[in-house]
């Protein structure tokens, strides 16, 4: 009797939005080694802050939710024990946060007779206990009664582009990405309140004043429920105009990026009419010299979206040198800079998801080439800007040329 042999297994890639479209866009080469070889970043400062303010942000939901907590919250009692559980489950992970992020865990230090009580004004003012703080009693406030479900996992599929049979790996691939705030609303809520005296929200009133938000919601019957998706970028506001051909676009990303989580929601049997989206860059309500340094620049070259309407900030910053402390903005500046409108447009996501397509083409050429034996640094693409570059682990032997690996020395 003769035994069928046994099929070829069928996989379909799978790809997310953060951990492989941005990334990948960052430094092909650097996604190779650190997503499909597993080889962390040494260093990996901004990964820790990124996931670090989403995991204040969500656990700060959960306990408003249950305990209803007024805002503003006191930092000592009720934000620091949300950063300490916070910190100790990225230490599980191996994530470590620099000295001067971030006091350390309390409870992590079990021969230390130090509590809470002990920490004073100077280790609230550490960078991102700082910025944790003014998200929760700036936004917090606003967007926690908005809030529908949070930490929203949605996945859809798509055919694989430039698909050839015995060559490619699947004819279809699947994306999945994470949302981090749903807010359903219904239309004559949002139109009906005119006076936004009486309806104090900073998010509304943002919307209310987004042309193209209007617009869209226009369309829809009044009270039509639809829905914003809303995201965390633990960063500064990225510059509209891009300048040098070898940095990532950011502006561009994150947009493409909210329209395709607007696209994948949309498939889901419970979902809403989309309308929006919404990015909070975090960074921006309380910027490091670093960050001031960029906002200068931006300013000064008119590669800013924000700014240039509040004069007494731009004479600080202008008026700002590193070597300062750093300048007494407004709250109404930086919170300006923080918000982001999208509009989601049927032809732009449309347009979005063509470009995804693009780059996991892109990934499956590298991946098949390497699979037909060809060397990682010639399958793989490495061509990024220098800060990325002078950040990276794989510096010393990249072939990327604006990579000065003459400079490193092994300590």
């Amino acid at each position: 009797m003769k035994l069928p042999s046994r099929s070829k297994s069928y996989i379909i890639p799978e790809y997310s939005l953060t951990g492989d479209l941005l990334s990948f866009l960052t430094c092909n080469l650097q996604y190779r080694y650190q997503n499909k070889g597993t080889l962390p970043p040494s260093k990996p400062v901004q990964r820790w802050f990124g996931e670090f303010i989403h995991g204040v942000l969500e656990e700060a939901f959960i306990q408003w939710k249950n305990e209803q907590t007024e805002f503003p919250w006191d930092w000592k009692q009720d934000i620091r024990p949300i950063e300490d559980r916070i910190d100790l489950r990225l230490q599980v992970r191996g994530l470590y946060p620099h000295d001067e992020d971030l006091f350390f865990s309390t409870l992590n230090q079990p021969d230390s007779d130090m509590t809470i009580d002990d920490l004073n004004e100077h280790d609230h003012k550490k960078l991102a206990s700082a910025r944790a703080e003014k998200a929760i009693n700036i936004w917090g406030k606003y967007l926690f009664p908005l809030i529908d479900s949070s930490e929203m996992l949605i996945k859809g599929i798509r055919e694989m582009p430039d698909y050839k049979e015995n060559i490619s790996r699947s004819n279809y691939y699947g994306i999945n990405g994470v949302v981090d705030v749903l807010t359903s609303m219904k239309i004559n809520n949002t139109l009906e309140q005119s006076n936004l005296d009486n309806y104090d929200n900073k998010i509304i009133e943002f919307l209310k004043k987004d042309p193209d938000f209007q617009r869209t919601i226009s369309q829809y019957d009044e009270g039509e429920d639809y829905e914003i998706i809303i995201d965390y970028k633990g960063m500064k506001r990225p510059p509209y105009i891009m300048t040098d051909e070898k940095s990532e676009d950011k502006w561009e990303n994150h947009k493409q990026q909210i329209l395709t989580y607007s696209w994948l929601r949309s498939k889901q049997e419970d979902s809403k009419p989309i309308v929006a989206g919404i990015i909070f860059y975090l960074n921006e309500l309380v910027p490091s010299k670093e960050d001031l340094v960029l906002i200068k620049d931006e300013l000064n070259n008119d590669l800013t979206d924000v700014g240039q309407s509040y004069g007494n900030d731009v004479d600080l910053i202008n008026g700002w040198e590193e070597e300062d402390k750093a300048p007494d903005l407004s709250d109404d500046f930086k919170i300006a800079r923080s918000i982001r409108i999208i509009n989601v447009d049927e032809n732009e996501q449309e347009h979005a998801l063509k470009k995804f397509d693009r780059v996991v083409a892109n990934i499956e050429n590298s991946l098949i080439k390497e699979m037909k034996g060809c060397k990682i640094q010639d399958a793989w693409k490495a061509d990024s800007d220098e800060r990325t570059c002078s950040a990276c682990d794989f510096r010393t032997f990249c072939k990327n040329n604006s990579v000065n690996a003459k400079d490193f020395k092994i300590p």
